[in-house]
C-alpha cells in the first residue's frame, strides 16, 4: 500500500468519550461547586466523617513507629533525669548529715567552753584556753599536745583542766605548742585529798586495770576509803590549786598480807576525749618570793679608836 494512502486518524477504539479539555473543565466546575456547597451548606461533612472513620486505623498504624520512638526517647530522658535527681538527693543528704554532725559537735564544744569559762570564774588563779591538737607519738605514754607554747607564756608544770576536773600537767614547752602529761600516765603523780574524810594521799597513773585509770597508793590497809569517794587536789604541792576534782574511787582491795591497800580510781576529767582545755598558772607562780632578810650592819668594835 502506498504511504500516502494510509489513514492517519486514530482507530475508533481511542476516540471514545469527551476530550481531555472537556473533562478538565467539568471536573474544575464540579470541584468549585463542591467547595462552595461545603462552605455554605456543609454537604461534605458526612462524607468527611465517614472517610475519617475509615482511615483512622491506617493513621493509627502509621503513627505507631513515631509514638514508639518518642516514648523510648522520653523513657531514657526521664531515666537519666531520675538518676541525676537521685545523685543530687544523696549528695544533699550527705551534706545535711555532715552539717548535723557538725552542729552536734559545735553544740558539745560550746557546752564545754561554757563550762570552762564557768570554771575559770570560780578559780582564783589565771588561765588560758587551749585546744588539743593530737596525741603524743609514744604509744607507751599518755600525753597530748596543745596549741599553746612559749609565745603564750606557758610554763612547765602548769596544771591543765577541763570542765570536769584535772586532766594533767604541762611537762614540756615549745615555742608554739606544749606537751601535757595526763593523769593516767604511769610516771605521773598528783597529791589528792579525800573530801569525805580529809585524808591526804598521792594518786598515780595506772593502766593495769584499764586504759584510763589511777591508783591511790601508800594508803594503809585500814584507811577509811570507800568506793565513790571524791578525790580533789590538796594544794600542798605548790602546783595545783586546792579543790579541783581529780578522780573518784572505783575499787578498794584490802589484803591481810600487805601493809597498803590497793585503791583504784577513775579520773573525772576527759583524759581520753578532751578537745578544749584550760592551762592554769602554777600556784608557786602566784606566791610572792620570800624577801631576803637584811643583814645587820656591824658597828665599830669596842676598844678600837680611830
Amino acid at each position: 500500500m502506498p504511504l500516502g494512502t494510509l489513514d492517519r486518524d486514530p482507530p475508533p477504539f481511542f476516540r471514545q468519550g469527551p476530550s481531555a479539555l472537556s473533562k478538565l473543565a467539568v471536573c474544575s466546575a464540579l470541584a468549585l461547586f463542591l467547595m462552595v456547597a461545603d462552605a455554605r451548606f456543609k454537604v461534605m461533612q458526612p462524607l468527611r466523617v465517614g472517610l475519617a472513620a475509615v482511615l483512622y486505623p491506617v493513621q493509627w498504624l502509621a503513627m505507631q513507629p513515631i509514638q514508639i520512638a518518642q516514648s523510648a526517647g522520653q523513657y531514657f530522658s526521664s531515666l537519666r533525669s531520675a538518676q541525676v535527681a537521685k545523685d543530687d538527693a544523696f549528695r544533699k543528704l550527705g551534706l545535711q548529715a555532715q552539717r548535723a554532725n557538725q552542729v552536734e559537735q559545735l553544740a558539745m564544744e560550746n557546752t564545754r567552753l561554757r563550762n570552762l569559762l564557768g570554771l575559770r570564774e570560780r578559780l582564783q588563779s589565771g588561765g588560758m584556753a587551749a585546744q588539743v591538737l593530737y596525741d603524743a607519738a609514744d604509744p607507751y605514754t599518755r600525753k597530748v599536745v596543745i596549741d599553746r607554747g612559749m609565745v603564750d607564756q606557758v610554763r612547765p608544770g602548769s596544771p591543765v583542766v577541763d570542765e570536769h576536773g584535772v586532766i594533767g600537767q604541762v611537762t614540756r614547752v615549745y615555742p608554739l605548742v606544749s606537751e601535757v602529761t595526763l593523769l593516767t600516765d604511769r610516771d605521773h603523780a598528783i597529791p589528792v585529798l579525800n573530801t569525805r574524810t580529809g585524808a591526804r594521799g598521792v594518786a598515780f597513773g595506772d593502766t593495769s586495770t584499764h586504759a584510763d585509770a589511777m591508783e591511790l597508793r601508800y594508803m594503809a590497809a585500814n584507811a577509811d576509803v570507800a568506793v565513790g569517794d571524791l578525790l580533789t587536789t590538796s594544794g600542798v604541792d605548790g602546783v595545783y590549786p586546792p579543790g579541783l576534782p581529780v578522780a573518784r574511787v572505783e575499787k578498794v582491795e584490802r589484803r591481810v598480807d600487805t601493809v597498803f591497800a590497793r585503791i583504784y580510781c577513775v579520773p573525772l576529767g576527759l583524759v581520753a576525749g578532751a578537745s578544749h582545755v584550760m592551762v592554769l598558772e602554777p600556784v608557786m607562780a602566784q606566791i610572792a618570793e620570800r624577801p631576803v632578810p637584811e643583814l645587820p650592819v656591824a658597828g665599830p668594835r669596842k676598844g678600837v679608836t680611830k
